[in-house]
């Protein structure tokens, strides 16, 4: 695609105008969102973009006698999360903000697009607790290597309570997630426990047809080429059965 020499202008200063208030966010909190924001169009901004770069640095200049204030006080370490869902219109993805607290001197914060779409609100307050559980942990071995002690342990909050009672489910617990068969090796009593969780279970005589036709789910299971790779003789008997299935359903 051609452009104009003004257009490939603009363009060059819209990058270097956004590039720059990255290195602003460092020191100000307060316009993480915004220039969040602005990172997401850099490859090919408009005019509202452009203009929406120019109102963050008019910001700036109407507030440039703010800053952090770091003050002594407690050793406690705390964090607040919150996310929004889906708040993206063009893919539908939620955005993770969260910042960590040293005593009362804000330390560590993010305002970031998640990975995925979260189907839910639950989900994507559940993605937010993880990450900022990830950089709390991060931060309190940090301080143990500098021999910081601290007196209590570490806080989380959260808003959502779907999203605390997620995590702090215990029945929902990884040794119980059908899921796992489809991602890892398992011994044999927890893939047969796992296998019933799918419902993967023998057949009602009435349904496995004449003796030719018949399905041994005993020795050749749908499920177990889900867990670990089949030998070629079980990979053929699987293909002819499924064959069957579909030329006499």
């Amino acid at each position: 695609m051609l452009v104009s020499h003004s257009q490939l202008l603009k363009l060059q200063n819209n990058r270097q105008t956004v590039g720059a208030l990255q290195y602003y966010t460092l020191t100000r909190p307060d316009i993480a969102f915004s220039v969040k924001q602005l990172c997401q169009h850099m490859h090919c901004p408009n005019s509202v973009h452009w203009t929406a770069a120019k109102r963050v640095l008019r910001y700036l200049k109407g507030t440039i006698d703010l800053g952090l204030w770091y003050t002594k006080g407690e050793q406690t370490l705390q964090a607040f999360c919150d996310s929004d869902w889906a708040g993206n219109p063009d893919d539908r993805r939620s955005t993770t903000g969260y910042g960590v607290f040293f005593g009362s001197c804000l330390i560590s914060w993010t305002a970031k697009k998640q990975s995925v779409v979260a189907r839910s609100s639950t989900e994507a307050e559940y993605r937010a607790l993880a990450i900022t559980t990830a950089e709390l942990y991060w931060i309190r071995m940090l301080l143990k290597e500098l021999h910081i002690s601290l007196p209590t342990a570490p806080t989380i909050w959260c808003v959502n309570s779907g999203a605390l009672a997620l995590a702090s489910n215990p029945f929902i617990g990884s040794y119980d997630q059908p899921a796992d068969i489809f991602t890892q090796g398992l011994s044999l009593a927890r893939f047969c426990l796992l296998r019933d969780k799918l419902m993967v279970v023998s057949l009602p005589i009435s349904l496995r047809g004449d003796d030719n036709h018949n399905i041994q789910t005993t020795e050749i299971s749908l499920a177990s080429h889900l867990s670990y790779p089949p030998d070629q003789l079980r990979l053929n008997e699987t293909n002819k059965h499924l064959s069957t299935l579909r030329d006499n359903p």
